[in-house]
């Protein structure tokens, strides 16, 4: 068998080649709540997988596509016996291997899926305390943006809604194999202690996804599909929706939800 497995282009693999950053990304995984269970998604070679190895107190899965990834690490790495699982995280219910019991998400994650790890992440919020890993550095400053520039958005929102974010650090294109065309960033979300949230969850994410799928408009406008009524009335409606914090799409969403309640006794 060959000692490398070859980057693959359509799986948006570039794998690390600098273990000094190998290290100090493993380092940022910190096992927010207690968390051990540890999901690693893409590990390629094990070039992080080899220094959360060395965490005596993590129980580490990993998951990848790629058949020679997936080789590889059954071959040099005898630690994850029965704990390699070759598959597509995107698709795949991760019940049969965690339960209910909380798991936390870490990886050099494939640029060309990034995202919708996050959003799956999102939909498993309950359960994942911590999501720690490499992204587009675009991607990575997105998710930790701060209300007030145009990179902020659905993504900015909705994570920072349930987590708690940290941009750990930035990586330049040459520590890969082959190199990427942009620079990368590790971010770490932490599961923030809201017990329970303020408002109706689904409603809030569709007052977030509405407003700023059409982010050149004024509130008022954007969210006419979700208050169908002229009468509706709030301080945020003259705005647009990168000027508001999560505390601040909370506050809309409470009083569409009291708007509407009105309006149905009436």
């Amino acid at each position: 068998m060959s000692q490398h497995v070859r980057a693959k282009k359509h799986l948006g693999q570039h794998f690390l080649t600098d273990k000094n950053i190998c290290l100090k990304i493993a380092q940022q995984f910190k096992g927010h709540n207690g968390c051990n269970r540890v999901l690693e998604i893409g590990p390629g070679m094990g070039a992080i997988t080899e220094y959360l190895l060395q965490r005596e107190d993590s129980d580490l899965h990993v998951i990848d596509l790629d058949r020679d990834s997936i080789a590889y690490l059954k071959e040099h790495y005898p630690k994850l016996e029965g704990k390699i699982i070759e598959g597509d995280f995107l698709k795949m219910d991760m019940f049969p291997i965690f339960g209910n019991e909380p798991y936390a998400v870490v990886g050099n994650f494939p640029y060309n899926i990034s995202s919708q790890i996050l959003f799956k992440c999102l939909d498993h919020r309950n359960q994942i305390p911590e999501i720690m890993g490499m992204f587009q550095k675009e991607v990575a400053l997105r998710v930790a943006e701060k209300p007030g520039s145009k990179t902020y958005g659905i993504m900015s929102v909705l994570l920072q809604a349930f987590y708690d974010i940290e941009y750990c650090f930035t990586v330049d294109e040459h520590v890969f194999n082959p190199p990427p065309k942009v620079k990368s960033g590790v971010i770490r979300c932490t599961r923030n202690n809201r017990e329970s949230f303020p408002c109706d969850e689904k409603l809030f994410i569709q007052v977030v996804k509405q407003t700023f799928n059409q982010r050149r408009k004024t509130i008022r406008n954007s969210v006419k599909s979700v208050v169908n009524d002229p009468t509706f009335e709030h301080p945020f409606l003259t705005l647009r929706p990168e000027r508001l914090s999560v505390e601040d799409f909370i506050e809309l969403t409470q009083a569409i939800e009291k708007f509407r309640k009105v309006n149905e006794n009436i």
